[in-house]
């Protein structure tokens, strides 16, 4: 497949991975990546879904999706393209290669069924265009563990914690987070292979931290959460000044959940708790006695796009009943664009072609950062990205469109 000014568009090849992964990495950066980390993404590309763009014998845009399954509103998990490794080199710039690419992705995930499309965006500006709209959000904290308490409920005395190797309870870990995958909106089934990534712990990658630890949390002798943390040392004029990063924290219940927090506070010699890729809802931030002095910001994480809205918005449950026409504009994947009659409740809901009046108008990029539950069509018809054609109509969508819990999507890709 051609693309403008006599670029080649196809498929990779698995003896191309390694010129591929290496334009990849100059592309972000040139920065250091180890062996490790090639190693392990070559296990889990999909060859069959990864695009090598090619100017003669050089590679100058890379692309790809991987087979997930995505949870919705209602927990259902729905299948969902995860679009990856996306670069054009800098040489290349301005050629319709990225949008060769996108098409190429779009295309294919519609042809597989998939009726959504997620991503991460190095740059947010430039998926908009697409049909990507931001739809999960992830907390990100630095909190003064010397002068920041806790108050724990009750029962959190109870939770057994033991320090194990990472690499020894991860059948354990991936248990708990496979029981919690259906609960929040936006979190992926993790597919076969997939599970090594939360091992990766090369030297370069560590920043002067120690390796990973891993504390698992255990109620009447079953593994009920995990913490995988890295601590590093430092020492100011005060005495001790170390920092604890968490990796990644997963908990069954809430008393886990408070102590493996409670743990993260009070490891000797440290002062500050690195805290990124949360939910925005966390419980935490309600356990602390001072939430200014955690210094909380708030940065975007999973950007979404509706692959086919029938199916898409028929696979999620509404908080309250709903029952609206949507007049949706999407120029790249046309086969979206028109009205759609949405009826839905807790209990399941239906969205059919129709020839009815239109109530709502907006792209699917509004759709894509709705479809989660985490932005209220009030908030993005008040940016003007929305607009109520029935009087009462945006309030009712936008009620019903939202989620008893913040999505989240902390499986990268």
């Amino acid at each position: 497949m051609g693309t403008d000014r006599g670029t080649e568009l196809r498929t990779l090849r698995p003896e191309e991975f390694d010129r591929w992964w290496d334009h990849l990495v100059r592309a972000f950066g040139g920065g250091p990546a180890s062996p490790e980390e090639r190693e392990l993404d070559r296990s889990v590309t999909e060859f069959d879904r990864s695009l090598a763009v090619w100017d003669a014998d050089e590679i100058v845009g890379t692309s790809g999706a991987f087979s997930f399954r995505m949870t919705v509103p209602g927990g259902a998990v729905v299948p969902t393209a995860g679009v990856t490794m996306v670069s054009v080199a800098a040489t290349h710039r301005r050629r319709g290669i990225l949008t060769s690419m996108m098409r190429r992705l779009l295309d294919d995930a519609h042809a597989r069924g998939e009726p959504l499309a997620a991503l991460f965006a190095s740059e947010p500006a430039i998926y908009g265009r697409f049909g990507y709209g931001t739809a999960t959000f992830q907390l990100i904290a630095e909190i003064d563990t010397g002068r920041v308490t806790l108050a724990v409920p009750a029962g959190t005395d109870e939770v057994r914690l033991r320090y194990a190797p990472p690499a020894d309870v991860l059948k354990e870990c991936e248990t708990v987070y496979a029981a919690l995958v259906p609960r929040r909106p936006g979190m992926l089934v993790r597919q076969p292979g997939w599970e090594q990534a939360a091992l990766l712990d090369p030297e370069s990658g560590r920043n002067g931290a120690s390796a990973l630890q891993c504390v698992v949390a255990e109620r009447d002798g079953e593994v009920t959460g995990y913490a995988r943390f890295r601590t590093k040392e430092g020492w100011g004029p005060s005495g001790h000044d170390g920092t604890v990063t968490l990796e990644d924290l997963a908990a069954l219940d809430p008393v886990t959940e408070a102590a493996l927090w409670r743990f993260l506070f009070g490891i000797d010699l440290m002062t500050t708790l690195t805290v990124r890729r949360r939910p925005v809802d966390e419980a935490w931030q309600h356990l602390v006695s001072d939430i200014r002095r955690c210094r909380p910001r708030l940065r975007d994480a999973g950007h979404l796009r509706l692959v086919d809205v029938g199916t898409a918005l028929s696979a999620r449950t509404y908080l309250t009943p709903v029952d609206v026409v949507l007049d949706v504009e999407d120029t790249f994947c046309p086969w979206n664009a028109g009205r759609w009659r949405l009826t839905g409740d807790a209990e399941g809901a239906s969205c059919e072609r129709t020839s009815g009046t239109a109530e709502l108008a907006l792209s699917v990029r509004e759709l894509g950062a709705a479809c989660l539950g985490g932005v209220s069509l009030l908030s993005l018809a008040a940016a003007g990205r929305v607009r109520e054609l029935r009087p009462g109509a945006l309030t009712e969508a936008s009620v019903a469109f939202g989620s008893a819990v913040a999505p989240w999507l902390p499986h990268g890709f």
